[in-house]
């Protein structure tokens, strides 16, 4: 089966989902030339595309009949799995030749089992999660983490150009699953360690900004850091992504841990931290609401400090 050409003005894409990361994504391409058939389940969100000239589709399965590469990225396992494997999803649309990408954080073995299914139909599928948030989205600039056969993975650059600045082919189906569960074990930890330092740096009476002007650019600076403080120190908690779906991610990459066998009791005290953060009815708002519930647990009121 020969890999296809992928080029603007050639390629016609698909994508579904449309949300805080997905809706800037699929724009980066329509801004390339590219050309797009979109779905996601409000239509409303997708309202900004369909003015840049996409089109709509009713579901998965239409948008894979009018295009040749389909993109997704959506909440959960479950969402992937309907997406692309259900009755009206992406495979049951698509013709030989087609590429499927996740760009969904889901689960590696889920990857595989797509990539597996597809084959057979003479379907080819690659994952690639991202990290980098809206801010990354928005900017193009995201890190895109790549598992599937290199000769479709290097056919797709022109896509992965246009939506990331950090592209790496990490292996086969289920590798850039894998990689991105490293990705969300060394955010989980580090965000505990920048929410619990500025909540340290307010008790002691310090002002914050000027806080992180020293430790921002040493040995403790951290993408987390830099471009999340400040938006604790505004209390503005609106999602670059959502804690509900980190919470997903730490569940994926502990259950992962057990399979091989190992112990990550950071990550498991992280993911114990974020439950109380969602249970707090905090899990729509940003992985930084961390933030709000240890102060509560210190009798903060971080809203309201003064």
């Amino acid at each position: 089966m020969a890999v296809p050409t992928i080029a603007p003005g050639q390629t016609k894409i698909g994508w579904v989902g449309t949300g805080v990361m997905g809706a800037s994504m699929c724009g980066h391409l329509i801004d390339k030339g590219f050309s797009a058939t979109v779905y996601t389940r409000s239509r409303e969100k997708a309202q900004p595309l369909l003015d840049k000239g996409a089109t709509w589709a009713d579901s998965p399965k239409a948008v894979a009949e009018q295009s040749d590469v389909i993109f997704a990225i959506v909440g959960f396992p479950a969402d992937v799995r309907e997406v692309f494997l259900g009755d009206d999803g992406a495979l049951a649309g698509s013709k030989e030749g087609n590429v499927l990408i996740d760009m969904t954080t889901s689960e590696p073995s889920l990857a595989v089992e797509i990539a597996e299914v597809a084959k057979a139909k003479g379907v080819y599928s690659v994952d690639a999660p991202v990290s980098g948030g809206d801010v990354g989205a928005k900017n193009a600039a995201l890190s895109i983490m790549i598992g599937g056969e290199k000769e479709v993975v290097d056919a797709l650059q022109p896509c992965w150009e246009a939506m990331g600045k950090t592209i790496v082919h990490q292996g086969p189906a289920g590798a850039g699953q894998h990689t991105k569960m490293v990705n969300q074990t060394l955010i989980a930890t580090m965000m505990i360690g920048v929410c619990e330092a500025l909540l340290y740096g307010y008790k002691a009476g310090l002002d914050l900004p000027t806080v992180l002007k020293s430790v921002g650019s040493g040995a403790a600076g951290s993408w987390s850091l830099s471009n999340l403080g400040p938006r604790m120190m505004d209390n503005n908690f609106d999602p670059g992504f959502f804690v509900e779906h980190f919470i997903k991610d730490m569940g994926i990459a502990l259950a992962e841990a057990k399979q091989m066998g190992l112990s990550l009791p950071g990550l498991a005290l992280a993911e114990q931290l974020y439950l109380s953060v969602q249970a707090k009815g905090w899990g729509r708002n940003g992985t930084h609401a961390l933030m709000l519930a240890l102060a509560e647990m210190s009798g903060v009121d971080w809203m309201d400090r003064k």
